[in-house]
């Protein structure tokens, strides 16, 4: 498999680090409204979702998260730019940049933990329950995403 779809794994994740770590509070997307530390905690946020701390649901039919988690798991289809799924956050949680990129690998680390149960799932609200190696490719294309989208990291899927 390819990067995109590996970036969070533990084996990568000081390479992620030291990628987030590139970022400076005025980097300039190049696509997108979200600045440096904005999109870290909107990535805090939604690894939440996966490791215990906020509780999601699934907004669509299980047939409907089915087909979507075939699609977007298990395909080479890449997240579009400028996708908007609400505004970027106005107040930030976190003092700065590097206090938040530390908070982001520490809930990747949670992450792991939360699915060190046999047979655990959590839910995606478009894909509905998915398995840890699922998770690792939807966060890795997630995050590579945003990687590309601060020029971080180039190419495509």
């Amino acid at each position: 498999m390819k990067l995109v779809t590996k970036i969070i794994e533990p084996q990568n994740r000081e390479h992620l680090e030291r990628l987030l770590l590139k970022l400076e509070k005025d980097s300039l997307p190049i696509w997108g409204k979200m600045t440096a530390q904005q999109m870290v905690e909107h990535l805090i946020d939604q690894v939440q979702y996966t490791n215990g701390k906020k509780i999601p649901y699934c907004e669509v039919t299980e047939q409907e998260a089915y087909k979507a988690r075939q699609i977007n798991i298990y395909t080479d289809t890449e997240l579009s730019r400028n996708v908007i799924f609400g505004e970027p956050l106005k107040k930030l949680l976190f003092s700065d940049l590097n206090v938040a990129t530390n908070q982001l690998m520490s809930e990747l680390r949670d992450f792991d933990k939360y699915f060190e149960e046999p047979g655990k799932t959590e839910i995606h609200g478009a894909f509905g329950p998915m398995t840890y190696q699922e998770w690792l490719i939807w966060h890795s294309k997630h995050f590579y995403h945003h990687l590309k989208q601060f020029g971080l990291i180039e190419g495509s899927y």
